[in-house]
């Protein structure tokens, strides 16, 4: 196995034990992952280094303090998460004791305060700083997405992942409103030409200045 990826999969390992038994000292992940532990040591400052893994002092009756290694919020995102069916079965609870119409409304909400959210971000800004911005917004929840200038005059904006994808494959409002909110953010007209959920590479929007607009582009 090479160096690198042998290296990977020992703190891979320290890190599942450090969440299974809540906190180790060195001595504990020395037996545990059979390293020496001036080797456990080096994993543990990288994993301290990368905000994975904080180091408790614990006092003893005497001599020099013990340290107890336990990981931090940010590991909790490196192990699995079901939130997207836990979201699909809330929505279903939802839609089957209420009926479609409130998770209508409760999509619609969500795209409201969305709204609210961001547009001081956008207010005073010409129309390519506002697809500038958005693009922005969009990064910082997931979306890998990415925009570019159409030689028509107008601006294209790419989203190269959806976090959403599976509540979207059922939940179609969820396009619907994003395309909604992206118009009314933008102040622009704006056009769904691709997207995850009918089968596509990626989610594509057209943009162009709303046909009243006579502000800069």
């Amino acid at each position: 196995m090479p160096q690198q990826e042998k290296g990977t999969t020992t703190r891979r390992r320290l890190i599942e034990l450090l969440r299974t038994t809540g906190g180790c000292g060195i001595a504990e992940l020395s037996g545990e992952l059979g390293l020496t532990e001036m080797g456990v040591r080096r994993h543990l400052h990288r994993l301290e280094r990368d905000g994975i893994v904080r180091s408790l002092a614990v006092r003893q009756a005497m001599g020099r303090p013990s340290y107890r290694y336990t990981l931090t919020e940010s590991a909790d995102d490196l192990f699995p998460k079901n939130y997207p069916h836990l979201t699909l079965e809330l929505l279903g609870e939802l839609e089957e004791l209420s009926g479609p119409e409130t998770v209508d409304r409760l999509f619609e909400g969500r795209r409201a305060k969305l709204e609210a959210r961001y547009r001081d971000r956008m207010r005073g800004k010409p129309l390519r700083e506002r697809v500038a911005e958005l693009a922005a917004i969009q990064n910082a929840g997931g979306y890998m997405a990415v925009w570019e200038t159409d030689p028509a005059g107008g601006y294209v904006l790419h989203e190269r992942n959806c976090p959403i994808a599976q509540v979207a494959n059922r939940y179609r409002q969820a396009c619907s409103c994003e395309k909604a909110l992206f118009a009314e953010l933008l102040s622009a007209d704006v056009e769904r030409t691709e997207c995850f959920a009918d089968g596509g590479n990626r989610c594509t929007y057209a943009i162009r200045a709303a046909a009243a607009s006579d502000e800069p582009k």
